[in-house]
């Protein structure tokens, strides 16, 4: 049997990690300025994380969830505290794909209604609704097409209204940042309107928080940046540090029914434990300053660059905190590939010409600068 080949993958095989590092097969260390697509938050083989999920896989990995579970109610406790969600509910489930989809689903059950609205560049997922909900056409099969759903502008309040005013939606859903599309950033202001137009149109506001959150910004969350309570937010990637796990931060005003949402392996004792470890290493670590101290840091660093060094090669700097995407003119856009092969540091990509940063939060400042001199270097 061989694997199903779909992945484009670049010809690297990390073997080990340690902090904001990486070795490959052939013992070539690498910088990890990426961290797997965001899911690295608190560093490649924290020893509290190891410790925890060691511990715990020598007492119980699994157990369905027709039994109680007291590690889920730990954690939804501490992400309570963490978040500044103190009121909401915890559903859990395995990704962020998952995420989206119960999401979309209470949203529906709760108002009735079918239509969501999405927005132009979102990337909310691979399965049935949340790839619907996805504005890539080339990844939406003839199956995916049933769902009612429309995409305007990110940005276009004026948009967002005209479709909620037909009294048909369930939903709006938008990321606390577009990660996918490049690193794009709903205004404060939008959100604020999103908020207002929803509860004025009788529609769920879904915040999907899978890239964007978990510290990353240097807030919990990337809406945290304004003064919105969405009625649910969606979780993953960082969540676990690796580990699958994701959950749907659901509002204390929607109440659950038996059997309305559900998951065989959501909320296991290890995805449970892994992400407990996550929530403590991020408290203990203070990360969250760490990424907006480091994450302002590297932005102002590079807007630098492109007023120098790239100017005329770099086209915008866009971000908050570690989550950060650098457009370049499309003539420059091998960069990302001299990044990682010249100077052995791992970026991601976006688009065809926009490299994405999306490191572990513990990173230094002076790691940081390796990443901007080889960046500099390389024009």
């Amino acid at each position: 049997m061989k694997i199903f080949d779909v992945y484009t993958q670049t010809p690297i095989e990390p073997v080990r990690g340690s902090g904001c590092y990486l070795w490959d097969s052939e013992n070539n260390k690498y910088l990890d300025m990426y961290g797997g697509h965001a899911v690295i938050s608190v560093g490649h083989a924290h020893p509290d994380y190891v410790k925890a999920i060691s511990d715990q896989a020598g007492i119980i990995g699994f157990y369905s969830n027709a039994v109680l579970n007291s590690l889920q109610n730990e954690l939804a406790e501490l992400l309570g505290q963490v978040s500044g969600y103190k009121d909401y509910q915890l559903f859990l489930c395995n990704s962020g794909a998952e995420a989206n989809e119960n999401a979309m689903k209470t949203a529906s059950f709760v108002t009735g209604k079918k239509r969501v609205i999405a927005f132009e560049g979102a990337f909310h997922g691979r399965t049935s609704g949340a790839v619907s909900v996805t504005d890539n056409p080339k990844i939406i099969s003839p199956f995916n097409t049933g769902h009612q759903v429309t995409f305007v502008h990110l940005n276009d309040s004026a948009a967002v209204e005209k479709e909620l005013s037909a009294g048909d939606c369930a939903a709006v859903i938008i990321e606390g940042i577009q990660g996918v599309a490049g690193i794009c950033l709903p205004s404060d202001e939008f959100l604020m309107k999103l908020r207002e137009l929803t509860v004025k149109y009788g529609a769920m506001l879904i915040i999907d928080e899978v890239q964007s959150g978990y510290g990353r910004t240097g807030k919990f969350f990337a809406h945290q940046h304004t003064a919105v309570n969405p009625d649910l937010i969606t979780i993953a990637k960082g969540m676990g540090n690796g580990f699958p796990i994701g959950g749907v931060l659901i509002s204390p005003a929607i109440k659950p029914v038996k059997g309305m949402l559900g998951s065989t392996f959501g909320g296991s004792h290890l995805a449970c434990t892994a992400a407990k470890a996550v929530l403590e290493i991020i408290v203990k670590e203070d990360l969250m300053r760490n990424a907006s101290e480091t994450g302002g840091y590297l932005i102002n660093k590079l807007t630098e660059i492109k007023n120098g060094a790239g100017k005329g090669k770099i086209k915008e700097i866009r971000g908050r905190g570690l989550m950060i995407g650098i457009e370049m003119e499309p003539e420059y856009a091998a960069v990302r590939d001299r990044l990682l092969f010249e100077k052995k540091i791992f970026t991601g990509y976006a688009k065809s010409s926009i490299i994405r940063l999306l490191p572990p939060l513990p990173l230094q400042k002076s790691q940081g600068d390796h990443f901007l001199n080889s960046f500099e270097s390389l024009f």
